[in-house]
């Protein structure tokens, strides 16, 4: 579909389903954030299949990785933000767990990235903050991004509202996503699903589409 201008207005997956439009991104998908789901290795073997089909058909695949920072390049956010996820209350008890180098920090084995993927690392929610995503993707013609990992609720959400205003169609692949809080991922579902620039869609779907056009 063209506007009156004649720009193409994508308004299905089935438009933008294609190697050359779509990327993925896994998110997160950490040693030291997968441990802490109940269903960890569940959410493992589901991104682990969706990484399959994307690597099967072509697809470009992008890694993140959550950083800590050392103490001393950590500011007042930083510390209340781990403050909050480690339930402590004094700034001294913080202990930054995803250092580079730290086990906790490495994406888990099970989906270790090829020489082929890219790695980014952050320190924000948004896959995009301070990261060369947004750069990359626009460079290499990608008209919608894939996401997939860990977590709904705290991370996948704000990257694919960033996508969004970055005017890039993001596509939540809802069963290869986990959530820390299982009611709050499906309130971010809800809410992106509402919202209605982003696609909400599942592995199937994704494979009968990617399928159709090899």
């Amino acid at each position: 579909m063209l506007s009156p201008s004649g720009v193409p207005v994508p308004r299905t997956l089935e438009e933008l389903c294609n190697p050359r439009d779509l990327a993925l991104l896994i998110y997160d998908m950490q040693v030291g954030i997968v441990r802490q789901l109940r269903n960890g290795a569940e959410v493992t073997a589901q991104v682990r299949e969706l990484l399959d089909l994307a690597r099967g058909c072509g697809m470009r695949v992008v890694f993140s990785r959550h950083m800590s920072l050392p103490h001393e390049w950590m500011g007042g956010f930083q510390y209340r933000m781990a403050m909050t996820w480690q339930k402590v209350d004094n700034p001294a008890e913080v202990r930054p767990f995803f250092l580079r180098g730290a086990p906790a920090f490495e994406i888990v084995p099970e989906l270790e990235p090829r020489p082929g993927e890219a790695i980014l690392d952050k320190i924000t929610m948004s896959a995009f903050e301070g990261t060369p995503l947004a750069i990359a993707l626009r460079d290499c013609g990608v008209r919608a991004l894939a996401i997939a990992g860990i977590a709904l609720e705290v991370g996948i959400e704000p990257t694919a509202r960033h996508a969004a205003d970055l005017a890039l169609v993001p596509v939540v692949v809802a069963d290869a996503c986990g959530a820390g809080n299982e009611e709050a991922g499906r309130r971010s579902l809800a809410a992106l699903a509402f919202a209605g620039d982003s696609i909400i869609t599942d592995r199937a779907t994704l494979r009968r589409l990617l399928d159709r056009g090899s």
